[in-house]
């Protein structure tokens, strides 16, 4: 059943949650068993959960001895095969104690335009969540190209969602809640729910680009919490420290409203 409120993702059957490279990736590497525990006890009782997980070229990087980002598509697409292998492991690793198997699902935008690729994709994922397997799903950034990357993961988060028929979609974030203005600013009030037909562009985001390893920010969450709303997906946007009380149902973060059908 879609979640209404913040309080329905303690029942909700099935949600989507995404994390960023930054929460999860280099010195933050250790938030992966933290977040794995929120999973996990969302999975206990039951739910079907699916994760987004950003980080592939960002876990890569130090592995082929670089020293930032690279900045060409094939040392990105070499640093993707490295980290991709190695995130799923440590991801693996943090939730053999909960029994818990993990699925890896890569995706291109033209797997969900293509309608036999991507009832494809919806049948794997339906069958993996039949069996049990938590679906970790990310960018197939060794084969994707400028042209056909999806360019965040919150719009993957929002897309996958919207795939699965999913009750509610998490994206996790580095602060709290979204705000009016960029949270520097000592003006900027927290944004406590977004309605479906909101006029949001009054408001400020800030950039796109947050730091060294991700490509998301508060606009991408934006877009992609109204993209998913639209579709009869309720949308909570927090902090990746505030996981499991997000799956709690508590009063965190900005809500977005699910339109009605």
């Amino acid at each position: 059943m879609t979640a209404r409120t913040r309080a329905d993702l303690a029942t909700a059957t099935r949600i989507v949650v995404k994390v960023g490279s930054s929460s999860i990736s280099g010195e933050s590497s250790w938030r992966i068993p933290v977040l794995v525990e929120a999973l996990a006890g969302a999975h206990a009782r039951g739910a079907e959960v699916i994760l987004v997980s950003s980080g592939a070229i960002a876990t890569g990087i130090p592995f082929l001895r670089l020293d930032a980002r690279p900045t060409d598509l094939a040392t990105q697409q070499a640093a993707a095969a490295v980290g991709q292998n190695i995130l799923v492991y440590r991801y693996q690793e943090s939730l053999r104690p909960y029994d818990i198997v993990a699925g890896q699902v890569l995706l291109t935008t033209g797997d969900l335009e293509n309608p036999t690729s991507r009832s494809n994709a919806r049948r794997a994922m339906e069958r993996l969540l039949g069996l049990r397997i938590l679906p970790i799903v990310n960018e197939n950034d060794t084969v994707a190209t400028q042209e056909i990357r999806f360019g965040d993961n919150d719009r993957l988060g929002a897309l996958v969602a919207q795939l699965i028929e999913a009750d509610a979609l998490v994206l996790l974030s580095d602060i709290e809640s979204l705000y009016t203005k960029p949270p520097s600013d000592p003006t900027a009030e927290p944004i406590d729910v977004v309605a479906p037909d909101a006029d949001l562009s009054g408001l400020e985001f800030g950039s796109t680009v947050v730091n060294s390893v991700g490509t998301g920010g508060a606009a991408t969450k934006v877009s992609a919490a109204r993209l998913a709303a639209a579709s009869g997906i309720g949308v909570l946007v927090t902090s990746a420290d505030l996981v499991e009380q997000a799956l709690s149902g508590a009063e965190i973060g900005t809500w977005f409203e699910p339109a009605l059908s």
